[in-house]
This record gives C-alpha cells, sequence and structure tokens, in this order.
C-alpha cells in the first residue's frame, strides 16, 4: 500500500486528485458494506422472529394456563418481547370475562412489575413507552406508576401518562387526571385530556359531577363537554343545573346530554335552549330533540326553523323531515309561518330524504290556501329556489 501512494506521489498535482478518489471509493464501498450487513442481519432477526413467534403461538395456552413456565421464556430476551406483545394485544382486544387470564400471567411472569419499574426511572423515549405500554396492560397497579408520570416536567411525559391512564379504561385511573385538572396542576393537551376522561368514565359518568362543581372556566367547559359525551338517562337531574350554566359551551353540553335522555324534564330544557342567546346552543338543542321520541318537540323545531341562523334552521328542517307520520301537517304548519327560509329549508331537506314527491301527492288540490297562494303553489316557488340556490352555490364554486 506504502508504494501505491508513494508511486502516486511521483504524479505531481495530478496525485492529490487521485487520492480523493480513492478515499471516496473506499468510502463508499465501507458504506455498501454496512448497508449489506444491516440488511443481512435484520433479515436474520425477523426470520429468527418469526421462527419463535409460530413456537410461542403453538405454545400459547400452555404459557397462559402456567405449565410452561414462565422461567423458559422471561429471561429470553426475544421470547420475552414477542410473548409481551401477544400478551398487550390480547388484553387490548379482550372482554371483562377473558381479561383475568391474561392479566394472571402478566403479573406471575414479572413483565408488569419490570414495566412499572421502567415508567419510574427510566428517562425519555423509553419511559412514555413504559408508560403507555402499562396502559395497554388496563391492570389497577399500573395507575399509581401512571399518575407519578403526570408530575414529569416534560410535556411529553404527562402526555403519554395522560394516555396511558386513558387506555386502561378504569374509573380509577380518571381520579389523578381530574385531581390534577381541578387544581391546576396538569398542563396537557384538551384533546388527550378529554379522550382519557371519556375512556375512564364511560361507565361512571357521575363520577364527573364531583368534580364539575369545584371548577370554572375553560376546565369546567372541558369536563362538561366529557359529560356530553358519555350522559345517560341515570345521570337524573344533575344535567339541569349544568343546563342553566353561565357558560355557554357548557349549556351547548348539557344540550347534547338531554339528547340522550327522556325524563319528564328533558323537553322543558330543551325547549329553554332552543331559546338560548348563543346560536350553538341552540344548535345542539335541536340536535337533540331530533334525537328525543316527544310528539312536543314538534312546535319548538317549527320555532327553531324561523331561527336567524342558517345551521340552526336546517338542523330543525332536518328533524322535521324525518316525523314522517306528521309530513303533511308539519308542511302546512311550515306555510303558516310565512317564513320564506324557513320553508325553503324545510323543502329542501324533504327533497334530500326524497319524500317531497310522496308530500306534494297527498296534498295536491287539497291544501289550505295562506295569503290568497295555494299551499302547492307555495311549494313550487320553495323549490324553485331550492333549485336557484343550489345552482348559484355549484356555480360559485366552479368559479374558485
Amino acid at each position: 500500500m506504502g508504494s501505491i501512494f508513494s508511486g502516486i506521489e511521483k504524479l505531481g498535482p495530478a496525485s492529490l486528485v487521485l487520492e480523493a478518489i480513492l478515499v471516496s471509493l473506499l468510502g463508499i464501498l465501507l458504506l455498501v458494506g454496512f448497508i449489506v450487513l444491516r440488511r443481512w442481519y435484520r433479515a436474520r432477526y425477523f426470520r429468527r422472529r418469526n421462527e419463535r413467534t409460530v413456537a410461542l403461538r403453538s405454545q400459547w395456552g400452555d404459557i397462559l394456563s402456567g405449565q410452561i413456565s414462565a422461567e423458559d421464556w422471561r429471561f429470553n430476551p426475544l421470547d420475552c418481547d414477542i410473548v409481551e406483545s401477544i400478551l398487550l394485544d390480547s388484553i387490548e382486544m379482550s372482554s371483562a370475562d377473558t381479561l383475568p387470564p391474561l392479566l394472571k400471567c402478566l403479573r406471575v411472569s414479572g413483565l408488569l412489575d419490570m414495566r412499572i419499574y421502567e415508567a419510574r426511572t427510566s428517562r425519555g423515549w423509553k419511559q412514555r413507552t413504559a408508560l403507555l405500554n402499562l396502559g395497554r396492560t388496563r391492570a389497577v397497579e399500573a395507575i399509581p406508576a401512571l399518575a407519578e408520570g403526570l408530575d414529569s416536567q416534560l410535556r411529553e411525559t404527562r402526555i403519554a401518562a395522560v394516555r396511558g391512564l386513558g387506555r386502561t379504561a378504569r374509573m380509577e385511573a380518571a381520579i389523578p387526571i381530574l385531581d390534577r385538572i381541578v387544581s391546576g396542576q396538569l398542563d396537557a393537551p384538551e384533546r388527550s385530556l378529554k379522550n382519557a376522561l371519556v375512556n375512564c368514565c364511560r361507565t361512571h359518568p357521575e363520577v364527573l359531577f364531583n368534580y364539575v362543581g369545584h371548577t370554572s372556566g375553560p376546565v369546567r367547559e372541558l369536563l362538561a363537554r366529557v359529560l356530553g359525551e358519555l350522559a345517560s338517562p341515570e345521570l337524573g337531574e344533575e344535567l339541569l343545573v349544568l343546563a342553566a350554566d353561565s357558560l355557554p359551551e357548557v349549556r351547548a353540553s348539557a344540550a347534547r346530554a338531554l339528547g340522550n335522555t327522556n325524563t319528564p324534564y328533558t323537553l322543558p330544557a330543551l325547549h329553554s335552549l332552543a331559546s338560548d342567546p348563543e346560536w350553538f346552543v341552540r344548535l345542539r338543542a335541536v340536535v337533540a330533540l331530533g334525537q328525543i321520541e316527544n310528539i312536543g318537540k314538534t312546535k319548538i323545531l317549527l320555532h327553531a326553523l324561523c331561527d336567524g341562523n342558517r345551521h340552526v334552521r336546517q338542523r330543525a328542517a332536518w328533524a322535521l323531515a324525518r316525523m314522517e307520520p306528521q309530513l303533511e301537517q308539519i308542511l302546512e304548519d311550515v306555510v303558516a309561518t310565512k317564513d320564506d327560509y324557513a320553508l325553503q329549508a324545510f323543502v329542501s331537506e324533504l327533497e334530500r330524504s326524497g319524500a317531497i314527491e310522496k308530500i306534494v301527492g297527498l296534498v295536491d288540490g287539497s291544501g289550505p290556501h295562506f295569503s290568497g297562494l295555494t299551499l302547492m303553489e307555495d311549494v313550487a316557488e320553495a323549490r324553485k329556489r331550492v333549485e336557484l340556490t343550489c345552482k348559484a352555490a355549484a356555480a360559485a364554486a366552479g368559479a374558485h
């Protein structure tokens, strides 16, 4: 090699260029060699992993029952990783009846304790991975370690802890989150907090009422939104307190929650919310009215059909257009309002649902007169305006 470079040096200035070319070729060969070696190693690793996965799957029943001792696979890194992956996937998809054997295997093998230790002692990416895996276990023992993650100084770690607690889907896991939210000690994205609380409180939404009364501002709005998704008839008259709240977002969430109930106070409460000063509260109330079965909602929806907000009118029309047994009478009542926007919205929904021709056939020639015009003339005029509006919207969309 020394003689080669000594010969190159005799070339003078050109030797520098030749040496650079040789060094570059050597670097390229080393890089190609590294890539080939890495691909060979990864192919070998995945081949071994697939072989061990098949072997462990064939023995899965014995592993769960304990006939194959955890010591046979626990201290083999590859086998341990495969068994843990299968366990966590099975736990996430299992029902309450099939969960106990999986959790027992997780506890007896020491995998659960290993993840708890990692969540408490590790840092960075490894800690966040351990927190998420702890949540996947759905084990009650994981909650204290996950709760400690909520106090981390790193935002990413706090988010991982919130997501982990949400994955447990246990009511007990919601308590650390709620305690820190109420005291203002938890800084995490609202979406992550909401998803976690929804998962944890799905079977016990009444837990949230113990905290709503001690909150205000954005925190109160967050808890109200969670209640709006989880509300059930069992919540009772507590929803009326939220319906009279000073925060519009809380009232809107109460309207959404009332749509899942069918009690004597449901209709009066939604009637009040349908006249709220805020348009989105009225919209939520109209949506809820469309979900409940109560003949008394027709008058409220007719009033909402004349609302000054287009979204409220459209949603009221949607609800009215699906009250099929009373559609003929509702059409007459809509015309009687003498509100062109209300009639257009209702006719548009009838067109969309395909019921317009049926209604026209029922009332053709038999409708009462309103202000010198027959019912059919009013409907025909409304249909013409709807068609013109659709053409104008299509033209505007094409222009852009």
